[in-house]
């Protein structure tokens, strides 16, 4: 006897629908405000339950059980089937739509339908702490906003890096890209908009975050091309353009959040090759040496942090299953044993995985991320007030593991991944400096 087919959720019968009537993968995500990924994993699920291999089998089988409304085909119809387009930035009207499909469904029975051994698709990621393969055919949506100018873009696509600024000038540093892990170091100059290249860091990875401590810039830990997690945190110095190791982390570690508050290093949370942890580690560059910290409430990999005044803020993160719109205050003064280090303050409008966060004046930005969610904006944190406000995106729908640095009035967002490795480099105006005549 045959196996009973199981019915489709009320989300999977959304999605089908819309395949039917000839959505993109994005253009779903966009319908029903969900992440693109999110989309790939409701039509496994579908061709699973349907015993089907591809969108057309899926969509003709729709048809067939009439669960999308179907207009008779017209002249019209028949002719914009034999027109090709990768993917029309505005979609066309339901009716159109439908007898565009049911034209092309038709052609199809008829010619391929007695065939086989049409490979069903793969899974797209492996896990999440790398993309590949990256073959998409689709591209980042963007959109040209006031605040944002698209500047000189970085040589290598990449994402999972490190970015940092000193100096003037931002450091892009190892990470992701479609061949694999790298080491690669390219340096950006906004004053002239050019990028140039660095000495390699010599341990390739990927999932790391950097700061800046005594005109040294750290690299802790990674993820490298074996899948292995690392203790090894090497250190660049952009004058001399050399690497040099420290002390290694007390364990495995990749994809945490980093911060330097008073001439010292702090990293949260991350993933030490087994699972999301909450530990908190200290670095002492006079001892050279790693101290356990009080952990945060929550595990998780994949957050951000910046400092405002003499307080570090960690945004967001991803666990796996969940994206947190947590932000936490540590306030490494009270981390003595007998205080309260960590404060809950004010969550995101959203939960944001793999975002990117930065501060200018005396406000946090979070620059995209997202595992799950559909991305329409950015967020700007006030402590004072503890409250968010959205601010816009260039980049819509996915856009996470990038790298994210300030000058004193911009913010440069660096890479990423939206359905493809982005070698984008995105400067916001944050703020604007007024400069008033003097009197005679």
């Amino acid at each position: 006897m045959a196996e009973e087919q199981k019915p489709l959720s009320e989300r999977e019968m959304e999605v089908i629908r819309l395949v039917a009537e000839g959505a993109t993968n994005r253009q779903i995500a966009r319908e029903l405000v969900i992440s693109v990924n999110t989309v790939k994993i409701h039509l496994r699920n579908i061709f699973a339950k349907l015993n089907v291999q591809s969108r057309t089998e899926a969509a003709l089988y729709a048809v067939r059980e009439g669960w999308v409304a179907v207009a008779p085909p017209t002249v019209e119809a028949e002719a914009a089937a034999e027109a090709v387009e990768e993917e029309p930035v505005e979609r066309i009207s339901l009716a159109k739509r439908i007898t565009f499909v049911v034209a092309a469904l038709l052609v199809f029975v008829v010619a391929f339908f007695p065939q086989t051994g049409v490979t069903a698709p793969s899974s797209e990621v492996f896990n999440d702490f790398t993309n590949r393969p990256a073959a998409r055919g689709q591209s980042a949506v963007r959109f040209e906003i006031s605040r944002w100018v698209g500047r000189a873009q970085m040589p290598t696509p990449r994402e999972r890096l490190a970015v940092v600024i000193h100096e003037d000038k931002i450091y892009a540093i190892a990470g992701d890209t479609p061949g694999g892990v790298t080491g690669v170091v390219e340096i950006y100059d906004p004053d002239d908009n050019t990028w140039a290249i660095g000495t390699p860091k010599p341990t390739p990875v990927s999932n790391v975050a950097a700061t800046v401590l005594d005109d040294l810039i750290y690299v802790p830990g990674g993820y490298t091309s074996a899948g292995e997690v690392i203790t090894t945190t090497e250190v660049y110095d952009p004058a001399n353009d050399t690497w040099d190791t420290t002390a290694p982390l007390p364990a495995p570690l990749c994809a945490y959040a980093i911060a330097t508050i008073d001439g010292k290093i702090y990293v949260f949370g991350g993933w030490d090759g087994d699972s999301y942890i909450a530990s908190v580690y200290e670095y002492d560059p006079q001892e050279d040496d790693w101290t356990a910290k009080t952990a945060m409430s929550t595990a998780r990999g994949f957050a951000a942090a910046g400092v405002v005044e003499d307080k570090i803020y960690v945004v967001g993160g991803y666990n796996g299953t969940t994206e947190f719109a947590l932000c936490e205050e540590y306030d490494p003064a009270k981390d003595n044993g007998t205080g309260v280090p960590w404060t809950i303050k004010a969550p995101m409008s959203v939960g944001r995985g793999g975002l990117g966060v930065t501060v200018v004046g005396k406000n946090l930005y979070a620059v995209g991320g997202g595992w799950q969610s559909y991305l329409t904006h950015n967020e700007r944190y006030n402590p004072g007030t503890n409250t968010w406000a959205n601010f816009e995106t260039p980049i819509t729908a996915e856009w996470r593991n990038l790298g994210v640095a300030a000058t004193e009035a911009k913010i440069y967002a660096i890479g990423g991944y939206s359905s493809d490795y982005l070698s984008d480099n995105q400067e916001y105006q944050a703020l604007f400096h007024l400069y008033l005549p003097t009197a005679p």
